[in-house]
């Protein structure tokens, strides 16, 4: 079964007629080029059900659960939001909005266009414009079918103990640019499985959408608000492939009388194109403020060297990376190739690595 599961579920849009889908598993879905009618319902894979339909998986049947929603291209998606992800599939919920600096380097800022800041990465100017972006929770049933493309433990945290590498991870927390939502709303009181869901939400039928913050999630982002928090997101195209990287502070920790600070950042990659390609060697520069510049070659990214089609366009993952200094920058490449054999590199966003001046101790666990 393909990692987009749920985005291939979405295929329908193509076939629909007096609100009753008409399912279409070829249909290859780009939200861009629809727009989404309020009476198309919105559905999942389930399992242990026959489908008669020879291009359907065996066993498995479309369920719906909800209805889809016009996008918003103005203005912010609230708590409680329900949608599906555009490019990954899965199902999840919007907990709370974060405004980012987006520098994106395939994009020329008019002088007149209002910006937050610049920064000079090189000998290009990149101009920083807000962009919203959302912490989610992701239903626990599709995690399965997208933990090939898209890592659903991404979202850690250091330790609170002597090991200074430890690291704990939230499951099935994401964080999702406004683009990528799909919001629909459904009837079902507990739309999302997540073990935060119930501690995080509660329902209510008057409000739109039902589902309200609760002094618990309230509590929680306040008293972790430095380590969830997303500020900067850069991103770069090289021959239709895409990169977005988004570094996170994670905190400073002791260790052999010197301080480590750590990051993590997440990398998406996406293809652009038709063509099918797949990462092969990855290679970054790491420089630190301490006047060290330290060099990283592999093969892959996490252990995997994934393949970008148009089929499954994307891949997300998150790494970490500590320096004996409070800031730095990180550049590099990824290498692909092509199905006849060539190679070629795409560049790698350069981004900085920046420290809370105001630090205080990264949490333990989840605080409530």
């Amino acid at each position: 079964m393909a990692a987009c599961v749920a985005r291939r579920c979405l295929s329908f849009l193509g076939r629909y007629r007096r609100g009753v889908v008409q399912s279409s598993f070829g249909f290859d879905l780009r939200p861009a080029e629809r727009v989404l009618p309020r009476s198309v319902c919105v559905c999942c894979l389930q399992q242990n059900r026959t489908l008669t339909s020879r291009n359907r998986p065996e066993g498995k049947v479309l369920e719906p659960v909800g209805v889809f929603e016009v996008p918003k291209q103005q203005g912010k998606y609230e708590t409680g939001q329900l949608f599906l992800h555009s490019v990954f599939g899965y199902r999840g919920i919007v907990l709370f909005p974060w405004q980012a600096r987006l520098y994106d380097r395939d994009v020329a800022s008019p002088v007149s266009e209002k910006v937050d800041t610049s920064v000079a990465h090189g000998s290009k100017e990149v101009k920083g414009k807000t962009h919203t972006y959302y912490q989610v929770l992701i239903d626990a049933r599709d995690c399965p079918h997208i933990s090939q493309r898209s890592q659903t433990e991404a979202v850690t945290f250091l330790a609170n103990h002597d090991d200074s590498r430890a690291l704990y991870a939230i499951p099935g927390l994401d964080y999702v640019s406004h683009e990528d939502i799909l919001p629909y709303n459904s009837a079902d009181q507990l739309p999302i499985q997540h073990e935060l869901f119930e501690r995080f939400l509660s329902y209510d039928q008057t409000k739109v959408p039902p589902f309200l913050a609760r002094e618990t999630l309230c509590a929680w982002q306040e008293k972790n608000h430095p380590w969830l928090e997303l500020s900067d997101v850069h991103r770069e195209t090289t021959e239709n492939i895409r990169v977005t990287v988004i570094p996170f502070y994670m905190g400073m920790r002791e260790a052999q009388n010197s301080h480590v600070y750590w990051w993590r950042y997440c990398i998406r990659l996406e293809n652009l194109a038709t063509e099918v390609v797949q990462l092969r060697e990855r290679h970054w520069r790491i420089f630190s403020l301490s006047g060290t510049l330290e060099t990283v070659r592999g093969r892959g990214v996490v252990g995997r060297e994934p393949v970008l089609s148009k089929e499954q366009p994307a891949f997300q993952y998150s790494s970490h990376v500590s320096l004996q200094a409070s800031s730095g920058h990180m550049w590099g490449t990824f290498r692909f190739e092509r199905p006849d054999g060539s190679h070629f590199d795409v560049r790698i966003p350069p981004f900085s690595l920046e420290s809370n001046k105001d630090e205080k101790t990264p949490p333990s666990g989840l605080h409530w």
